[in-house]
């Protein structure tokens, strides 16, 4: 039997106020008494609009990474031309302390090292969010380079990959160091690549 929501209201606000906490504590360390705490709801009415912790945490994760996606996509549209429209995916992270991501960070890095051994529906989720990022990011590179923005060799799910790997592991380090000029760094790097790939009469 399909569970069914008693209020589309109510389960919107749990995912809400449950977000930054799976998000910063991880499924496995936020507990159902976290939920009760954030939400100020019984145990009875998160229940009631959610089958289980892990639906909570799934649809917490979706809302932590379509924020991302957001502030993503807000930065993308305020470039005319592919190679800022590429770099702009890396300045989103440019001073991460001071980027108004979701509680916690990046859910991509946060579910994909969490869920890799531990919870498979958060894993899927957290590939597919990689997939999804990099299918979009080498689409843009292609779209360059029909327009001989980049040059013509470039490999685009090559070149996707590895900026999407510099981005992610530059969080990575920042948020274990808690230097967010590392980030900084792994963002000029970026630039540095999408320089190699560009033609040579093309400029910022």
């Amino acid at each position: 039997m399909e569970f069914v929501a008693k209020s589309e209201s109510t389960r919107q606000f749990i995912v809400e106020s449950t977000s930054g906490l799976f998000n910063k504590k991880g499924y496995a360390g936020t507990a159902l008494s976290d939920l009760i705490e954030a939400t100020k709801l019984s145990k009875g009415s998160i229940y009631g609009n959610f089958e289980n912790k892990e639906a909570v945490a799934i649809a917490a994760f979706d809302y932590n990474l379509s924020q991302v996606k957001q502030l993503i996509q807000a930065k993308v549209s305020q470039f005319p031309g592919y190679k800022e429209k590429l770099f702009a995916h890396a300045q989103v992270y440019h001073s991460f302390e001071q980027t108004p991501f979701p509680e916690g960070g990046c859910p991509l890095m946060n579910a994909g090292v969490e869920a890799d051994d531990t919870n498979e529906v958060l894993r899927e989720k957290a590939a597919d969010g990689i997939m999804s990022w990099m299918s979009n990011l080498a689409t843009l590179i292609e779209k360059g380079m029909a327009t001989n923005v980049f040059r013509p060799d470039t490999n685009s799910n090559e070149t996707a990959t590895t900026i999407i790997a510099l981005i992610e592991g530059g969080l990575m380090m920042s948020k274990v160091t808690r230097s967010s000029g590392m980030m900084d760094s792994i963002v000029s790097v970026i630039g540095e690549l999408i320089e190699r790939i560009s033609n040579p009469n093309e400029s910022y």
